[in-house]
C-alpha cells in the first residue's frame, strides 16, 4: 500500500506542476489580449464643459397687450434674456384683485401667453400686466449658466430680490385700461375752486 500512495503523491504533484506553470510559452490567444489597465473614472478624463459667458446686460423686457374681439387679452413681448427663460405672465383686474397667469418660454427672444380672462371676456376697467422671470432654481440648465445659480448675473431696474430668499429675479410691469372708465383713486385730495 505504500507503494500506492506514493504514486498517488507523484501523481498530485505532476497535476500541480501542469497547473502552475506551462512550457514558458504563451499562447497565442493569451498574446492577443491586451493588458488590463486601471483606467480612470469618466470624469478625470472628460473635456472641461465650454465655459459660458454670464449675463452682462441690464434686463430688459417689453411687451404689448391686444384685446381681442373676445375681449380676452393676449400678451406678446420681448427680452434680452437668455432663450429658454421660464417667464411668468400675470393679469390682474384693479378692481376686484382677480388674477390669470400663464407661464411661457421665451424663444428667439420672443415670448406670448394668453389669452386671459373668462370666456365672456373681461369687463371694462383697469388693468395690470406683469411679466416675471422665475427664481434661477427653475430655470433650465443652461439660463442658469448665463444668469447664475441665485441670479447673481442679472442687472439694471427690472431686478430685484426674489421674495423667497432664492436670489434674483427679473419683472416688468404695466398697467392698461379696457374701456373708457377712468381710473378712479383712493388717494386724500384736496380740491380748490377756481374764481
Amino acid at each position: 500500500m505504500s507503494v500506492w500512495y506514493r504514486w498517488c503523491g507523484l501523481g498530485v504533484m505532476l497535476v500541480m506542476l501542469a497547473g502552475c506553470g506551462g512550457n514558458g510559452t504563451e499562447s497565442e490567444e493569451a498574446q492577443d489580449k491586451p493588458e488590463t489597465v486601471a483606467q480612470p473614472y469618466p470624469s478625470d478624463t472628460s473635456e472641461p464643459e465650454p465655459a459660458v459667458d454670464p449675463f452682462d446686460e441690464a434686463v430688459e423686457i417689453e411687451f404689448s397687450v391686444t384685446l381681442g374681439g373676445d375681449r380676452r387679452l393676449l400678451v406678446e413681448g420681448e427680452s434680452n434674456l437668455p432663450d429658454n427663460s421660464r417667464l411668468q405672465v400675470v393679469v390682474q383686474r384693479e378692481a376686484s384683485g382677480i388674477r390669470w397667469q400663464e407661464r411661457t418660454t421665451l424663444t428667439e427672444g420672443r415670448f406670448q401667453a394668453g389669452p386671459f380672462g373668462s370666456g365672456s371676456g373681461l369687463p371694462d376697467g383697469g388693468y395690470v400686466i406683469t411679466v416675471n422671470l422665475s427664481e434661477a432654481t427653475v430655470q433650465p440648465e443652461g439660463v442658469r449658466a448665463r444668469i447664475g445659480e441665485r441670479g447673481e448675473h442679472l442687472s439694471g431696474s427690472l431686478v430685484s430680490t426674489s421674495r423667497h430668499g432664492l436670489g434674483q429675479v427679473a419683472s416688468a410691469s404695466r398697467r392698461f385700461m379696457i374701456g373708457d372708465e377712468p381710473r378712479r383713486t383712493h388717494d386724500s385730495v384736496e380740491v380748490r375752486g377756481f374764481e
